[in-house]
């Protein structure tokens, strides 16, 4: 019998967006952010310059370290008051906020999978510990992730995002920043996920089953480590 069950976050317990549907995401983002840049008139940056920037920040590292959303949007923005001759230090309630915007649409779309709070009710009866290990878009803060898993009701023991570990997924040191959380070992542990790249591969590199949720049944191999729904975990415990 397994101790502790570790979740994904979107695509798992919430549904987002897809990888197609990202770019035109990415886009609503980065124009929240200009549209509260230009409201404070803090946006002098050619729009042409702007998309280069982004196109240049749109990936994650080779090694998997997380690359902060504050930095890579004060880099496309450098958001400036243009009446002061020199340029003054960017405030953290600014890039904070910047932030934010950049997350709206993203929180906008978020719909709570329906077996996802049955399930998490169901371990906590049954005395498992339980977590969410998410990687978060462009590295976006830690915080927002957390009062975004409280706003859909998701009750676990701990919530740990790329942005707490310094490490994204696949990289065997979110997982074992979280198992060192909950206490618990790879081999008494349970991941579930749906990216194979992310979910699957981290997990059993170092020792920890992982199980695979395919809701629409589209992912190609083998159905032996796949469910189509949440429910589906109790014959794997």
């Amino acid at each position: 019998m397994k101790k502790a069950v570790l979740f994904d976050l979107g695509g798992t317990l919430v549904e987002y967006y897809t990888r197609a549907e990202f770019p035109g995401i990415l886009e609503e983002a980065i124009g929240e952010v200009e549209g509260y840049l230009r409201h404070l008139d803090l946006f002098h940056v050619p729009p042409e310059a702007v998309w280069q920037r982004v196109r240049d920040e749109d990936h994650e590292a080779g090694d998997h370290r997380v690359r902060p959303l504050e930095r890579r949007l004060i880099r496309i923005f450098q958001p400036s008051d243009a009446n002061c001759a020199v340029a003054q230090p960017v405030s953290a309630d600014l890039v904070a906020e910047m932030c934010r915007r950049f997350l709206e649409p993203i929180f906008g779309r978020g719909r709570r999978c329906d077996d996802a709070l049955p399930v998490l009710q169901r371990l906590r009866t049954a005395g498992l510990r339980t977590a969410i290990v998410s990687n978060t878009p462009w590295g976006s803060p830690a915080e927002l992730w957390r009062e975004e898993v409280e706003r859909h009701g998701l009750f676990v023991q701990s919530v740990v995002t790329c942005r707490d570990a310094g490490w994204r997924k696949p990289a065997r040191q979110i997982f074992e920043f979280t198992l060192e959380r909950l206490g618990a070992s790879p081999q008494e542990s349970l991941f579930v996920g749906d990216d194979p790249r992310w979910d699957v591969q981290g997990p059993r590199g170092m020792g920890m089953e992982a199980i695979l949720i395919d809701r629409q049944g589209t992912v190609a191999g083998s159905r032996e480590h796949t469910i189509r729904s949440l429910e589906e975990l109790w014959d794997r415990l």
